[in-house]
């Protein structure tokens, strides 16, 4: 049965602005265009789109290109007006975008992969174009001369990507669960470290679980956020270097989109729940803690059903194990009776937790730091102005909604 999330009367939430309808497959991506009212999406109906408010307030294409494949992501620099597609076949269309939006200009064809790109990245300041692919390759080019500068094989297919423009870090999530960190040299790349904590919950064995689906970066406090099929969201202080790691749990489906705002030091995550949620990263936060192992109850000594050795000495049925999760102790069904919502741990939705922490709980202790919006479809992926204070979001129902979030991350 899945968790019921409480949460309190919203007065301020996300206002529906448009929906942008048309596309005949799903818009795999979407990002809005700043200082200006329009909406860039690519889709699987192999469509590049450029979505411009009229005077009647509605969202109509002025452009809408046909690519040789389906479009599977998208890379926009405002700043240059250079847009990157990644397509099913491997390659990577670039584009220039004219002044008023109206037309585009094919620059350059990179042939990076040998099957779908998942993600592209574009950096003005090191002139390179990085990219993932379900060829387990990630790939980087120069962006001046069209020429491929490196590459690096995953042990799966890449999923997401970002990178670092001031130290030109790139971090790699892929299919297995796990984030590669890796430096790109002007000689090769060196391996940094590598990133485990999304996994396959107890009793599922679709591989899919454990994927990590998607990625954020906070460039100020060094914070990388991923968000996994697992349904939770692991916050990363790559900054800290001591490996610290604090989980957010309040998703009931598979975490498929983040953005982070540094203006509000807030996160935004959504995915197949039809929630999107609004994390506050400016609270203090405690580290998840680690799970502890043993045979036996650690309060009422009760064995655990695969401690045979005890259960024929006392001559009793072993119990399940179960944790509490504000202090890790591994404990039975008795010894855990009580239901919480633990914050501060990332635990938005009731947890099971042991007698002694309870007591120890206050309503402070218990106060939610996200808040919970119905988008109203499944989410695929979406983009976040926090300028403008808008955030755009892509849906399995094939619909672009444009949200107005400004009372939100005021």
């Amino acid at each position: 049965m899945a968790a019921e999330i409480r949460t309190r009367p919203q007065t301020r939430r996300p206002i529906l602005l448009s929906k942008l309808e048309g596309c005949n497959g799903t818009v795999t991506k979407a990002v809005i265009i700043p200082k200006e009212d329009g909406v860039i999406s690519v889709s699987e109906d192999r469509t590049v789109r450029v979505w411009l408010k009229r005077d009647s307030g509605l969202y109509w294409p002025s452009i809408c290109h046909s690519m040789q494949a389906s479009c599977s992501t998208l890379e926009f620099n405002p700043q240059t007006r250079r847009m990157f597609v990644g397509l099913d076949n491997g390659n990577i269309s670039e584009f220039s975008l004219s002044e008023d939006f109206n037309s585009l200009k094919t620059r350059r064809e990179y042939l990076a992969h040998q099957s779908r790109v998942t993600d592209v990245s574009f950096s003005v300041l090191t002139e390179l174009v990085l990219s993932l692919g379900r060829d387990k390759y990630f790939q980087w080019h120069c962006s001046e001369s069209g020429r491929r500068l490196g590459g690096y094989k995953l042990d799966a297919w890449g999923t997401a990507l970002q990178f670092d423009e001031e130290t030109k870090h790139a971090f790699i999530a892929d299919y297995s669960g796990q984030i590669t960190v890796l430096k790109v040299m002007d000689s090769g790349h060196q391996v940094i470290t590598t990133l485990k904590g999304h996994s396959v919950p107890f009793l599922f064995f679709r591989l899919d679980k454990g994927s990590t689906r998607c990625l954020a970066w906070d460039a100020e406090n060094k914070l990388l956020f991923s968000g996994s099929f697992d349904q939770s969201i692991i916050v990363w202080d790559i900054g800290g270097q001591k490996g610290t790691a604090f989980e957010l749990q309040g998703h009931t489906g598979k975490v498929e989109s983040v953005c982070y705002s540094a203006r509000s030091k807030q996160l935004f995550s959504a995915g197949d729940d039809n929630n999107i949620v609004v994390w506050n990263m400016a609270a203090k936060r405690q580290e998840t803690p680690e799970w502890e192992e043993s045979d036996c109850c650690q309060k009422c000594s009760s064995p655990f059903f695969w401690n045979f050795k005890e259960m024929w000495t006392n001559k009793t049925l072993g119990v399940r194990q179960h944790h509490c999760r504000k202090c890790g102790h591994a404990l039975c069904d008795k010894c855990t009776p009580e239901r919480s919502t633990l914050p501060a741990f990332g635990f938005e939705f009731e947890v099971r937790i042991c007698k002694e922490c309870a007591d120890t709980l206050t309503d402070a202790d218990r106060a939610p730091m996200a808040s919970f919006y119905d988008s109203k479809h499944a989410v695929v992926s979406m983009h976040l102005d926090d300028v403008k204070g808008q955030l755009v979001t892509c849906g399995t129902d094939k619909v672009i909604k444009l949200w107005d979030v400004s009372t939100v991350i005021q």
